[in-house]
């Protein structure tokens, strides 16, 4: 348990509180552990049975990245695989879906209601993360065990810790995007290094050489440098 879940424990959480999650969120390792610090500590500030982070990936699709109860895999996979329900609501309406009481719920499939009743909730929210764009690009969700468990109060605090994860979530996807790219450059680098002595050729020769197989064998750069790196040979070739 982190010192910020240790302080939470049975307390609506302050400022000082948020600041302290703010600074654990930037001493997170990556994206996946970035977006498990928010589910944990939405656990605890909003006083909720279980949270999860759905990250939004090309085709507008959510993916799951962080739950704090296994059993949301299931709940997530039957709205994405149906295309409806609150976590595609929120994603299209780029908004706050609330949900007060399941067993009462309309909106969606009565299949979606048992379903999360089954799993032992009858309360939710969903709230969108916009992370550095426009449209949303993930998903906060909170889970109670009891109607109505999401108040003003609370959904305020839950708001606050959107805007916070929306920000680090953002932070940590830029730093695995410059690290990619450094990496792709250092292969690049490595097999022109490697063209340039097998075929006695400047550095743009050999980058030109790299391009056109990357373009003739509908394959990335740097997949094309990893493997001449791996195997020094270039597609195609023995």
């Amino acid at each position: 348990m982190t010192e910020t879940e240790q302080t939470l424990s049975g307390e609506q959480p302050t400022v000082q509180m948020f600041a302290r999650f703010a600074s654990e969120l930037h001493e997170a390792d990556g994206v996946e552990e970035t977006v498990e610090a928010v589910a944990q500590f939405a656990l605890h500030a909003v006083g909720c049975s279980a949270a999860s982070v759905a990250l939004i990936v090309r085709g507008r699709r959510p993916e799951q990245m962080a739950m704090t109860d296994p059993g949301l895999a299931d709940l997530y996979d039957a709205q994405i695989a149906a295309g409806a329900g609150p976590l595609i609501t929120t994603i299209q309406q780029e908004a706050l879906v609330t949900i007060p009481d399941v067993v009462t719920e309309t909106r969606w499939s009565p299949a979606w209601a048992d379903q999360v009743a089954a799993a032992g909730y009858r309360s939710a929210a969903h709230l969108p993360l916009s992370i550095g764009r426009r449209k949303a690009e993930a998903v906060l969700s909170l889970f109670a065990d009891r109607p109505q468990a999401f108040d003003r109060d609370d959904l305020a605090v839950a708001h606050i810790l959107a805007r916070h994860a929306s920000v680090a979530i953002a932070a940590a996807r830029n730093e695995a995007t410059l690290a990619g790219a450094a990496d792709a450059r250092k292969l690049v680098g490595q097999a022109q290094g490697i063209l340039m002595e097998r075929f006695d050729l400047d550095a743009d020769r050999a980058f030109e050489v790299l391009k056109r197989y990357s373009q003739d064998h509908n394959r990335k750069l740097r997949d094309v440098a990893d493997e001449l790196i791996s195997t020094r040979s270039l597609p195609g070739r023995s």
